[in-house]
């Protein structure tokens, strides 16, 4: 007999995301946020704005319509009413990560020490001297762009060349390998271009702490562990893109000191670990719209298995070939994953579209309308959005339109 059921283990990886935690009474305070970061201890980033870029959906999806600048001021804005919260490094993929976790990752700063990419790598081997003289610019002028770094340099670039993600000249690349390397870290600004500093600027006395490889690991599983309440080895593994043997590795040393135990879940092929602050709530009562990038899904496989919600994102696949649209978000409505809706904003004519809405097999088409139409609503207005305007794809849109 299973230690837990699919439902159990649901309900401690909704609470262990925060889906389970009171929803603020009034507008989401710093606080509120902080206790957003506690929970979710990453927030991936994406470029895409179709709708709000995917670092500011997780908090809105557990605390409701917040002000964007709670994230900025914790990312990017340093006052010293408000210090930095957060840095951006590679953990789970591109993302946002409590400063005070920046040791946690030297090693793989080591291990991208010549680039992440082997053409950065390549680029980097060869301009050792542009590497220097890129970070003697930034020593002087402070956080700055690729582009201005050239210009301070004297570089041109290639006539008709754009300073595009694609068309990278090789001053970008050398940033990129220095920040790889946590020589540089970065701000962003309201157009998400990334402005490389020092690390020791962004991330302060952090920058100095070394914390060896095993060590680090043996940390990042337990707050992957925290994070997800209970996973599997591949899952703790994905949260922050470790080698699923460096999970194994310090799992012994986890079981030992009893931060996780070992369980079986009913229906999970592979054993799972608990952490011994999981709580599973007698029911989770929340509808929210989720990032394609939310830590409760961006593991797909784990999707699959807590939720039996087959997610794919459709963005790089050619139009005549998606099924549920471009910017497809699930729809968390109490304990599953209800429907999936196609959502693009246009803030010229403060309309939010709904270009599709599917929901899933066995679910009360009335009730997830109901809810649906009201989050749509309040997500509409967190955009400063006016209008929801239904369109026709999907089977859900007929019973969405007619409650909208």
């Amino acid at each position: 007999m299973a230690d837990l059921s699919v439902g159990q283990a649901r309900r401690i990886a909704l609470a262990a995301q925060g889906f389970a935690d009171p929803v603020p009474g009034g507008p989401p305070t710093r606080r509120h946020f902080r206790r957003v970061l506690g929970r979710t201890r990453l927030l991936q980033m994406d470029s895409v704005n179709i709708l709000a870029r995917a670092h500011y959906l997780p908090a809105f999806s557990r605390l409701g319509a917040y002000d964007d600048t709670l994230l900025d001021t914790a990312a990017w804005r340093d006052t010293t009413r408000s210090p930095r919260l957060l840095a951006e490094y590679w953990a789970h993929e591109a993302a946002l990560i409590p400063v005070d976790d920046w040791p946690l990752f030297g090693w793989r700063m080591d291990d991208y020490r010549g680039g992440r990419y082997r053409y950065t790598r390549e680029v980097l081997a060869r301009n050792r001297s542009l590497a220097a003289d890129v970070r003697d610019v930034i020593v002087g002028r402070g956080a700055s762009t690729p582009r201005s770094v050239e210009d301070e340099l004297g570089i041109e670039r290639t006539p008709g060349e754009k300073g595009s993600w694609w068309t990278r000249g090789e001053v970008k690349h050398v940033c990129e390998a220095l920040f790889a390397s946590g020589d540089l870290s970065a701000t962003r600004n309201g157009n998400f271009v990334r402005h490389y500093d020092l690390a020791e600027r962004i991330v302060g006395d952090q920058v100095n702490v070394s914390i060896p490889r095993a060590e680090a690991h043996r940390e990042l599983v337990t707050r992957a562990a925290a994070a997800h309440g209970v996973g599997t080895v591949a899952d703790l593994a994905d949260y922050y893109r470790l080698k699923t043997a460096d999970v194994k590795a310090v799992l012994p040393d986890l079981l030992d000191a009893g931060i996780v135990r070992e369980v079986s879940i009913d229906g999970w092929g592979d054993r799972a670990y608990l952490h011994r602050d999981a709580r599973i709530p007698r029911k989770v009562r929340r509808s929210t719209l989720l990032s394609p990038f939310d830590p409760l899904v961006f593991f797909r496989p784990r999707t699959q298995r807590l939720f039996d919600f087959h997610y794919r994102i459709e963005i790089y696949v050619p139009e005549h070939k998606r099924v549920h649209g471009y910017y497809v978000l699930p729809y968390l409505m109490d304990e599953q994953v209800a429907a999936r809706v196609d959502l693009k904003a246009d803030r010229s004519t403060g309309v939010l579209h709904v270009l599709s809405a599917h929901v899933e097999p066995g679910v009360d088409q009335g009730e997830v309308a109901e809810r649906l139409a009201a989050d749509l609503r309040a997500t509409a207005a967190w955009r400063g959005l006016d209008d929801v305007v239904i369109h026709g794809r999907g089977e859900l849109s007929g019973a969405l339109s007619a409650v909208s």
